[in-house]
């Protein structure tokens, strides 16, 4: 049955790939909220990783162009949300993930907060936390923009110590002040503003804002499933299970509402895209991409096979799985990069993809070592390839 299907070639989803997430250069967006749009959301454990990530898929603008977007105009906000992971969302987006999986994260937040509180003896409760909580947001009212630490020195309740785990050999006491300033967060009460020091830095100040409107959630995964399968598609719901981090069910029923069509790959197996996303894309001219770790186009599927060679992960990815950064030729991961402590950047290519490829790939360095400046970028989840070549 399955050869019935309209045939998807692995040459058919690099296309696809270099062209919808805004690689190729004739494709790139004008906005930081088009860069993050293409591939739905981006990936922001490591601060530089959003700016990186955005800056291959701009046609012009340099971290200024980020930070406007992130902190002045605020097009573009981070929210706690897939794979309890936190990511970069466009605004109008932001409700459809909030209620789609935010909501649920910041439920199961709270009620390990009110465990650890009951457990630790000394009569804290959810009264005692609400206080918390209203009494940092009064002082973000107060002092504007401010750090953890700042809310901590200003709030005494936030100075508050309990002991986790009482009693056990990994007992350990600890501040809540991290713990209520994240659950904040995953409510929608607080923002991530612009951070202490460069555009690197994780050291984020934070704003009192209205949480997002409350939206169906089952409507909500809807949206995001949509809007995955056209930038991700063909895939799978394997694939949509692991970049969400939904259960099956609520996978299997999102893209019921979504819509979807089988298609074929060139193994045999089969996958899914959008209602009627089943022709041919034009090929995007040669282009070349240096990826920061953890970005989107590495990161979106479970199964990277069609543009990842089995062979290149072992030099590519962390010991939990996290990818980092990467050298890409026509949709394909060729090899890895880093910079080095006086500004360089330096790759190494992990095959022999030809002498137009080794050129673009100078050329797309060098125009990232002109973007990124005086800044310096050690990624979080630091891998073999990246740490040999930042060596």
């Amino acid at each position: 049955m399955s050869a019935c299907l309209p045939l998807i070639s692995t040459a058919e989803r690099r296309h696809r790939l270099g062209r919808r997430h805004r690689l190729a250069p004739s494709v790139r967006g004008a906005t930081v909220v088009q860069a993050a749009d293409a591939v739905v959301a981006l990936h922001a454990t490591d601060a530089a990783t959003v700016f990186l990530s955005a800056r291959a898929r701009m046609a012009d603008g340099g971290p200024d162009t980020v930070e406007r977007a992130l902190y002045e105009d605020v097009g573009l906000v981070r929210l706690l949300s897939m794979r309890n992971t936190l990511f970069a969302v466009s605004t109008a987006l932001a409700p459809y993930v909030d209620a789609s999986t935010a909501r649920g994260i910041a439920v199961k937040e709270r009620r390990s907060l009110l465990k650890h509180l009951a457990e630790d003896g000394q009569g804290l409760d959810a009264e005692w936390l609400a206080g918390a909580e209203r009494a940092a947001l009064d002082a973000l009212d107060a002092r504007g923009p401010s750090t953890g630490n700042q809310l901590s020195a200003a709030v005494p309740l936030l100075r508050q110590k309990i002991t986790i785990d009482r009693g056990k050999k990994y007992e350990a006491q600890t501040g809540v002040a991290t713990r209520v300033i994240r659950l904040l967060a995953a409510d929608g009460r607080i923002r991530r503003d612009r951070p202490r020091g460069s555009w690197t830095s994780s050291q984020f100040r934070w704003v009192h804002t209205d949480p997002w409107p409350v939206l169906p959630a089952a409507e909500a995964r809807a949206e995001i499933a949509r809007r995955w399968l056209q930038a991700y598609g063909p895939a799978t719901e394997a694939d949509l299970k692991w970049w969400t981090g939904w259960s099956l069910g609520d996978v299997r029923t999102a893209l019921a509402a979504a819509g979807t069509e089988q298609v074929r790959l060139d193994d045999g197996t089969t996958a899914l895209v959008s209602p009627g996303d089943t022709g041919a894309e034009p090929a995007p001219e040669p282009w070349a991409a240096l990826l920061p770790a953890l970005d989107p186009s590495s990161m979106g599927w479970a199964d990277r096979g069609f543009h990842l060679d089995p062979a290149h992960r072992p030099a590519l990815f962390d010991y939990a799985g996290n990818i980092g950064p990467t050298v890409w030729w026509n949709g394909e991961i060729v090899g890895g990069w880093a910079q080095r402590s006086d500004g360089r950047i330096v790759w190494r290519l992990l095959g022999s993809p030809g002498r137009e490829a080794e050129k673009a790939i100078t050329e797309e360095a060098s125009r990232l070592t002109a973007w990124v400046g005086n800044a310096r970028i050690t990624p979080r989840m630091r891998t073999p390839l990246e740490r040999e070549l930042a060596a």
